[in-house]
């Protein structure tokens, strides 16, 4: 009997310390469950703002809502399968082509204008001080002839000079040096033949004398000339009415440009060029050119210079041709369309579909053993709807055939 409650008490102990153990065990996960399950509430507009109790969003006064969380675990296997860039792989049979070391010809289409040859400005400058008297010419881009009168100039000194010749061709008339310096004299002044003839004719002084215009060519304003020789046909309509600065009445100093003279006989046709495309242009490079206005007699050139700085409004470089106009007749402004058939390049190419231009990449979907995987490339010019590859793939590379086809499909699921 006495064993017997011996043993029932020590499985009696032994059951209350288990219970013990127990409980203490539960009371810390419920411990740690309220801690982990706290409440927190947060602002639909603000979710930076945390508090534990509920109340009003200090930034905006709307009122806080609970935030719901939940613990779950991640199943890496699908992360790794399903959350992948929609354009990393693709599952599927596509045609798919190879691409062409090879080189390709082609015949470049550059437009261009026809502009002015600053070579052939002609300054129509004042040779003595004095006034206009009257003026012949009022507006820029008038065509004036060789011969035509432009202005004419009073001029004290003119006059002095005159005076000086009539009296040393009648009281000292075999002083032939002097006579023939003061001569010289007048005739760097502007004084033609026929008023010299009239001159010793006469014996009478005119202190006014006209400037004639030693070329055909267009009048030009006298400030901002190489604006205007570089400008566009745009700009040049719009002033093509501007009344000259220089009017009747206003003094001018020897020396000084009164005006500005355009030859168009000689001209420049200018071309752009994209950028990376300059690389196929030569110099003498033959170029056929036709213009808006006449597209069935071309005219048959040679490229005569290269530029060689970027125009970065444009991203493009500009080619001049040198055009005799004197025949051609070409209005400074004319757009005109130039072909060039430029030099084989040799290189890796690709067909412009088998690209996708993401943003700033461009892509290319290689064939793989299960299917196509997307790499970036370097690309250059394009010639007859093929690419040129610089970088990323090589020519014993399979892609497929039409790249946006697949940036389009959904079978974008990768498979082991």
């Amino acid at each position: 009997m006495k064993k017997f409650l011996k043993y029932s008490l020590i499985l009696l102990l032994i059951s209350a310390i288990g219970a013990g153990v127990y409980f203490l065990v539960m009371k810390r996960h419920e411990i740690m469950g309220s801690h982990d399950q706290k409440e927190v509430y947060t602002c639909s507009m603000h979710p930076e703002i945390r508090k534990n109790k509920p109340g009003n969003c200090p930034i905006c006064g709307m009122k806080l809502i609970k935030l719901e969380t939940h613990s779950m675990e991640v199943d890496t296997t699908l992360s790794e399968n399903l959350l992948k860039p929609t354009d990393n792989f693709i599952v599927g049979k596509y045609q798919t082509i190879t691409p062409l070391d090879t080189s390709i010809n082609t015949e470049l289409y550059l437009p261009g204008t026809v502009e002015y040859n600053p070579n052939s400005i002609v300054n129509i400058a004042a040779r003595v001080s004095g006034r206009i008297e009257k003026m012949y010419v009022n507006y820029k881009f008038q065509k004036v002839n060789k011969g035509q009168k432009l202005f004419d100039i009073y001029s004290p000194e003119l006059l002095t000079e005159q005076q000086n010749y009539i009296y040393l061709i009648t009281n000292d008339a075999k002083n032939e040096s002097l006579i023939a310096a003061s001569k010289q004299k007048l005739m760097l002044y502007g004084i033609t033949d026929a008023q010299l003839k009239s001159l010793n004719e006469t014996k009478k002084t005119n202190p006014i004398i006209s400037i004639y215009s030693p070329a055909y060519g267009i009048i030009q304003g006298t400030d901002k000339m190489t604006e205007t020789v570089n400008s566009n046909s745009m700009q040049n309509a719009v002033s093509s009415t501007d009344v000259l600065k220089i009017k009747e009445g206003d003094y001018i100093q020897k020396g000084a440009v009164v005006f500005k003279l355009s030859n168009t006989d000689k001209v420049w046709a200018v071309f752009n060029v994209l950028q990376g495309y300059g690389s196929i242009i030569k110099l003498n490079q033959t170029v056929v050119i036709t213009t808006e206005i006449n597209d069935s007699e071309p005219v048959y050139a040679k490229i005569d210079f290269i530029e060689t700085q970027l125009n970065q409004s444009e991203n493009s470089l500009r080619v001049r041709v040198y055009l005799n106009n004197s025949k051609l007749k070409l209005p400074v402004g004319l757009r005109l369309q130039g072909t060039v058939r430029a030099n084989p390049v040799k290189a890796l190419w690709l067909p412009k579909q088998a690209m996708v231009s993401i943003g700033t990449k461009k892509m290319v979907f290689v064939k793989l053993e299960n299917g196509f995987k997307a790499r970036e490339i370097n690309t250059g010019i394009t010639i007859n709807n093929y690419i040129q590859i610089l970088k990323g793939i090589t020519k014993n590379d399979t892609v497929a055939a039409n790249a946006q086809y697949l940036i389009d499909s959904e079978s974008f699921i990768k498979t082991r």
